[in-house]
C-alpha cells in the first residue's frame, strides 16, 4: 500500500513517520510519499524519514516531491495536513480577535473562521486532483483544521474521506495509565463536534471506569482539560480542553490579554524543530516535538488507516452524522466513537446528549454551517453571518469589525476579498 502525505513538509510528519515505521507490516504499507510545495522544508524531512525507517529496520520506500499528481499516484490512502499561511497566518488569527476583545485561538471562533475561509478552497482542489491520479476506492483522511468543516466539505464533494483529531486518543491513553490497563482496551464514549467534545464513559472491557475515575482522580484530570474539578464533577463527564474556551471564557481571555499567542510559541518551536531535523545524524523524532502539540498523533492515524484496510476496530473520527444526533441535520459532520472497517466509519452513540451539551453543539453546529458556506462561496455578508451566529462572538459590533480585519488580514489567500 501506499500513502501519501499532502503537506509533508509539516514539522508534525516525523511523529506520523515514527508511527508507520514502528507498525509498517500491521499496515501493510510500502511506500510513504511526502508531497509540498515547500522544497526546503522536504528536503530536510524526506531524508529524516528515510532514516526513521532504516533505524526501524522497515523496508519502506520514502519519496518527496512538489508535484501532487506524482506524490498521489496511485495511493491508497491520501492524508491532508497543511496550514494555508503557515504559522503567520496562525498569529493573525489569534491576535485579530483578541484585539477586537474575543479569544484568539486557531480552530475556535473567529480564528478557526478564518482558517476555514483560507483552507477549504485549498483541501477541496487538493482532493478532486488526488482523487483523479489515486488508487480506485482511495481514502482521504483529514488532519487539517478546523477538521469538521474541512471534512464536511470533502464529503459534500463525494469523496470517501474521514476526518481525524487527536484529542480522543490522548485522553483514553491517559485514562488507560491511570487505570493501569493496556490502551486497547479502553473505548471511549467520545461525543460533539471537532474541537467540541465530552468523554462520557471511558469503557474497559465494556464497563464504564469513567465514575470511578471521576471520584478517585478528579483534580488531575480536571487538570489535563484546564478546567475546574467541579465542571467535570457537576457534568459527570470529561470536557475536551477546548471547552475550556465556553466554560471558562473570561477567565481565558484575561490569560491571552496578559501573555504571549500560542502562535508565537509554536514558531518558535517550529524554526528549532527545523534545525534539529537538518542534522544528517537524527534518526528518531526528536523530544522537543512533544511540545509542538498532537500526542499521539501517529498512533490514531495509523489506528484509523489500519481499519480503513480492514482490521475492524473502534475509533474517534469525523463523520455524517446521519440520524446520530437527531437534532441536527444528517449532512452535518460529528466527532465520535466509531465502528470502523472497509466501508468507512459508523457512529457508536450510546445515549442522548444532555440538553446543556446538545444546545451548545446545535449552536456550533448552525456556525460551521455558514462558516462552509463563506468558504466555499465567498462574500463578506456570508463572513458576517457565520461571525454572528459563533456563540463565542454573537454580537454584531465585533462581528462587523471582526469580518472587515480578517478579510483584510486574509486578502492573499482569498481572490474574491480583493
Amino acid at each position: 500500500m501506499k500513502i501519501a502525505v499532502v503537506g509533508g513538509g509539516s514539522t508534525y510528519t516525523p511523529e506520523l513517520v515514527d508511527g508507520f515505521a514502528r507498525l509498517a507490516t500491521q499496515l501493510g504499507v510500502d511506500e510513504l510519499a511526502l508531497v509540498d510545495p515547500d522544497a526546503g522544508r522536504l528536503g530536510l524531512i524526506g531524508p529524516l524519514a528515510e532514516r526513521i525507517f532504516a533505524r526501524h529496520g522497515s523496508p519502506v520506500k520514502v519519496s518527496w516531491t512538489a508535484e501532487l499528481d506524482e506524490g498521489a499516484a496511485d495511493a491508497s490512502m491520501v492524508l491532508i495536513q497543511l496550514r494555508v499561511g503557515g504559522q503567520a497566518a496562525r498569529i493573525s488569527d489569534e491576535t485579530i480577535p483578541l484585539a477586537c476583545g474575543c479569544i484568539g485561538q486557531e480552530t475556535t471562533g473567529a480564528g478557526g473562521l478564518a482558517k476555514a475561509l483560507r483552507t477549504v478552497s485549498v483541501v477541496r482542489a487538493i482532493a478532486r486532483r488526488a482523487a483523479a491520479v489515486a488508487a480506485p476506492g482511495a481514502w482521504i483522511v483529514d488532519f487539517t483544521n478546523p477538521v469538521g468543516i474541512v471534512t464536511r466539505a470533502l464529503l459534500d464533494d463525494g469523496h470517501r474521506a474521514v476526518g481525524l483529531c487527536n484529542v480522543a486518543i490522548h485522553l483514553a491513553r491517559r485514562f488507560a495509565a491511570m487505570l493501569d490497563v493496556a490502551p486497547d482496551r479502553v473505548v471511549l464514549d467520545h461525543v460533539g463536534l471537532n474541537h467540541l467534545t465530552w468523554e462520557r464513559a471511558v469503557l474497559v472491557d465494556g464497563v464504564d471506569r469513567l465514575p470511578e475515575l471521576l471520584a478517585g482522580r478528579l483534580a488531575e484530570i480536571a487538570a489535563e482539560v484546564e478546567l475546574p474539578p467541579a465542571v467535570l464533577a457537576l457534568t459527570g463527564t470529561v470536557p475536551s480542553y477546548y471547552l475550556r474556551y465556553f466554560y471558562a471564557h473570561d477567565e481565558v481571555l484575561a490569560e491571552q490579554r496578559a501573555g504571549d499567542i500560542r502562535g508565537r510559541t509554536v514558531a518558535g518551536i517550529e524554526a528549532e524543530l527545523l534545525r534539529l531535523y537538518a542534522d544528517p545524524a537524527l534518526d528518531t523524532k526528536p523530544d522537543l516535538l512533544t511540545q509542538r502539540g498532537g500526542a499521539f498523533y501517529a498512533e490514531a492515524a495509523v489506528g484509523l488507516i489500519a481499519s480503513l484496510r480492514g482490521a475492524t476496530g473502534p475509533h474517534s473520527a469525523n463523520v455524517r452524522n446521519g440520524t446520530t444526533l437527531l437534532f441536527l441535520p444528517p449532512e452535518a459532520v460529528i466527532e465520535t466513537t466509531c465502528t470502523v472497517g472497509v466501508d468507512g466509519a459508523v457512529p457508536l452513540l450510546s445515549a442522548p446528549l444532555a440538553p446543556e451539551q446538545r444546545g451548545l453543539v446545535a449552536h456550533v453546529a448552525a456556525y460551521e454551517e455558514l462558516a462552509l458556506e463563506a468558504a466555499i462561496h465567498g462574500g463578506r455578508d456570508r463572513v458576517e453571518r457565520a461571525l454572528l451566529a459563533h456563540p463565542l462572538i454573537g454580537q454584531y459590533d465585533r462581528a462587523q469589525r471582526l469580518a472587515d480585519e480578517l478579510l483584510a488580514a486574509n486578502a492573499e489567500h482569498l481572490p474574491w476579498a480583493r
